[in-house]
């Protein structure tokens, strides 16, 4: 057995010394006794945390997961490992659906490599069915409705290794599409979309149940003859079956924004994504991505001529030390980071507790990452 103790471990809500026993990857014990074992960690002074779970990240480290092999994928995600992101989604923006497909298949032999623990729990296809009026940063060239000769053949290949998918609600009308991907195990989730209420409820009722970096290319009231149609912003305040995301860089999202959804959603139904470039954790400062300029400034990527956003280099801690500084408690935002992540994807992971994945992170007061335990083992 493997003992873990910490003088501030934050257990659901609270935070309290304690101990923490693994044995096999899994959390056995937590309690106030220091438990039999063949090695054991003291962190004194520092909090003792849940790994957090980025849902949205496109890579890292010059580590682009749509185009990478293998090989490149892992080293991204070792660099995310070490801002304390002890699970993730590689995401795939809309291409050539060739491309997207051979994606999967790299991010699918990664998440095989046992011998190099990659931090991956699937896929997160972020299109190519989507809006082309809310297309942010994707390209318009690739975007389509949903194609039954496309997605099914994906799915059976690779179904398995895909564990959400980002469409917008008003291309699939009937609801087929999202329905296919909930009867495969896939979450669907509703993004870079003007959808109006209607959509979303036949989305609902088809089993989507998330909404993609809200506020950010997703749709809001609008109003035909006098009569006014609520958008996916408001859906996903009404109904309270949806989780969103948010990419709480402090730049995407000022600090009174993100308040406000996390008074009206709460911290359970609020989850906190990068959606980081692969250009997060390089020094890069300018260049391009698909033919077009962008630089770096203000800790964001911005369309060279400065007229909006062109992504986050975001990592994880970042996000918890901005939710922070907005004004929420540790555990608030670690809830957010972790256990809500984690009720979206339907796994045991997110929370200090007997039975759950050993995935564990060590940080300061800064929130600056020092030791990272996945599946029970000490990565960094």
């Amino acid at each position: 057995m493997i003992a873990i103790h910490g003088e501030r471990v934050i257990i659901e809500n609270s935070v309290h010394p304690a101990w923490i026993g693994i044995e096999n990857g899994k959390i056995v014990f937590v309690g106030d006794e220091k438990p039999e074992s063949d090695t054991f960690y003291d962190f004194k002074d520092k909090y003792v945390s849940p790994g957090f779970i980025d849902l949205h990240t496109h890579g890292a480290g010059g580590f682009d997961f749509l185009k990478e092999e293998p090989n490149g994928i892992i080293q991204g995600t070792k660099l995310q490992m070490a801002h304390g992101a002890t699970t993730i989604l590689p995401t795939i923006s809309a291409a050539p659906f060739d491309d997207m497909r051979q994606a999967v298949k790299n991010i699918a032999n990664a998440m095989e490599n046992k011998a190099e623990k990659p931090n991956i729990l699937g896929v997160h296809m972020e299109g190519p069915y989507l809006s082309k009026a809310q297309c942010g940063a994707q390209c318009t060239d690739y975007i389509t409705p949903p194609l039954p000769e496309d997605y099914k053949k994906l799915i059976d290949e690779y179904g398995a290794f895909i564990r959400r998918w980002t469409y917008a609600p008003e291309e699939d009308k009937d609801g087929t599409f999202c329905k296919y991907l909930s009867d495969n195990n896939i979450i669907p989730s509703a993004g870079h979309t003007n959808a109006t209420e209607e959509d979303m409820k036949v989305a609902i009722k088809n089993g989507c149940s998330l909404v993609t970096h809200m506020f950010c290319c997703t749709s809001t009231i609008t109003r035909k003859n006098g009569f006014r149609s609520l958008g996916v912003i408001e859906s996903a305040y009404l109904h309270d079956e949806l989780y969103v995301e948010i990419i709480a860089d402090g730049k995407h999202l000022p600090p009174d924004l993100i308040r406000m959804i996390v008074k009206i959603k709460g911290t359970y139904k609020t989850a906190l994504v990068t959606d980081s470039l692969h250009i997060a954790c390089t020094d890069i400062k300018e260049g391009y991505m698909s033919g077009t300029p962008f630089i770096v400034e203000d800790g964001v990527c911005k369309l060279k001529d400065r007229s909006a956003f062109a992504g986050s280099i975001a990592t994880m801690d970042t996000l918890v030390r901005v939710v922070k500084d907005c004004g929420f408690s540790v555990q608030d935002a670690v809830t957010m980071a972790c256990r809500t992540p984690a009720a979206i994807l339907n796994v045991k992971k997110g929370v200090i507790k007997e039975s759950y994945d050993a995935d564990i992170i060590v940080f300061d007061d800064d929130i600056n990452v020092s030791d990272v335990f996945v599946m029970g083992k000490k990565l960094i």
